[in-house]
């Protein structure tokens, strides 16, 4: 197989409930560094492939970034595997990182390690951390021995494999195993180990939650930060709603352009790409392009957003303001910011969306149209 036949996908395991890191809810969904756990976990793998999120039935609903796949998990975790493998497989994947979902703190060295070492041509590859601590066996609280600790690794994930050969060896193994590599080794695979990290913690108990969110903030101290500014506007023409935001706003008139015309869309758009440097939408999606007559503008916020995960950022948060006398946005301004997060993949707490009037002042005062102008911070991922 060559590099260029090689594609990956991602599968998190998040079926468990993980309540021994207390919470009173999976620990996956619990709050973390101003996020969920699950989010920087998932913002770690972006720019692998294709993600897949194993889930609990009781969580099916839970919001996921856009182009993420999820896929209802079994009652044990060997279980829950196959269904993500299950789903990989249809998407093409040739081969498959499984990491726990419960490491948010996983580097992106980690990462590339393993999946050079498939590149390379190993079958399968994990992190591991030799041991160097002395080991000991206990009883009630006392020590009752201690053990050899040569040749000992702390396993760590993601772990890689080829796709077809994991599938099998998880369909032939009886019970339940530690982990994926154990999966492997029962049918005969050699599992290349790469180095691990120290960093790389699996949340387990409360305290864990204090270790990452101090691993997290240490390396947002070295975040490169980016701000970009957006403005658009629009005339009306006649129609019966407006888009404003990913919303269809009832109003007794429409809005003029070559797309659908989605004023603050546009903006918060060229403020994405203001901030990445990469001029605006007329750059990406020239208006002379024929295709893109009547697009919805969906289609080049998420170009935005993508790009920016390209070069190694997330959007931070948005704020957009419409400026018009009518319609009112206000009474629709919570599911502009719902279908914002739907599209940019980020939570609809980070996004902003409010009106103001010109007093009737200049076009949008005399009601000749409508302008949007909106701020987005990108931060280094």
């Amino acid at each position: 197989m060559t590099n260029d036949s090689i594609r990956f996908a991602t599968i998190l395991v998040a079926a468990g409930r993980g309540l021994r890191a207390g919470g009173g809810q999976p620990k996956q969904w619990r709050p973390l560094a101003g996020r969920r756990v699950a989010d920087w976990t998932l913002e770690a793998f972006a720019r692998v492939g294709d993600i897949v999120v194993v889930l609990h039935p009781d969580d099916m609903d839970v919001t996921l970034p856009e182009g993420v796949h999820r896929v209802t998990g079994g009652s044990t975790r060997g279980l829950s595997v196959k269904a993500g493998l299950t789903r990989a497989w249809a998407l093409g994947a040739s081969h498959v990182l499984i990491h726990d979902i419960a490491r948010p703190c996983v580097a992106p060295h980690v990462i590339t390690a393993v999946t050079d070492a498939l590149m390379r041509g190993a079958h399968a590859a994990a992190p591991g951390i030799e041991v160097t601590d002395a080991l000991w066996t206990q009883s009630g609280g006392l020590v009752t021995g201690a053990r050899d600790r040569t040749g000992l690794m702390r396993a760590q994930t993601p772990q890689g494999f080829a796709i077809g050969e994991i599938a099998a060896a998880h369909d032939g193994f009886p019970g339940e195993a530690r982990d994926d590599v154990e999966v492997a080794l029962s049918s005969g695979l050699e599992v290349v180990i790469t180095q691990g990290d120290e960093d790389n913690i699996k949340i387990t108990h409360p305290g864990d939650f204090a270790r990452a969110e101090a691993i997290l903030q240490k390396r947002r101290g070295a975040m490169d930060v980016r701000l970009g500014n957006g403005f658009d506007v629009h005339a009306f023409c006649d129609g019966d709603h407006v888009m404003l935001c990913g919303v269809a706003v009832p109003h007794d008139k429409g809005l003029l352009g070559h797309s659908d015309a989605d004023v603050g869309m546009h903006a918060i758009t060229d403020a994405i790409y203001g901030a990445l440097a990469e001029g605006d939408i007329g750059r990406h999606f020239p208006p002379s392009d024929p295709q893109w007559k009547g697009a919805e503008s969906h289609i080049f916020l998420r170009h935005a957003v993508d790009l920016a995960t390209e070069k190694g950022f997330r959007v931070g948060n948005i704020d957009c303001t419409l400026i018009c006398e009518r319609p009112k946005v206000g009474p629709h301004a919570a599911a502009m910011q719902a279908a914002l997060a739907a599209i940019t993949g980020i939570e609809a707490g980070r996004i902003s969306v409010k009106a103001t009037t010109s007093e009737k002042l200049g076009f949008t005062g005399r009601g000749e149209g409508i302008a949007a102008m909106a701020t987005a911070t990108l931060v280094s991922a």
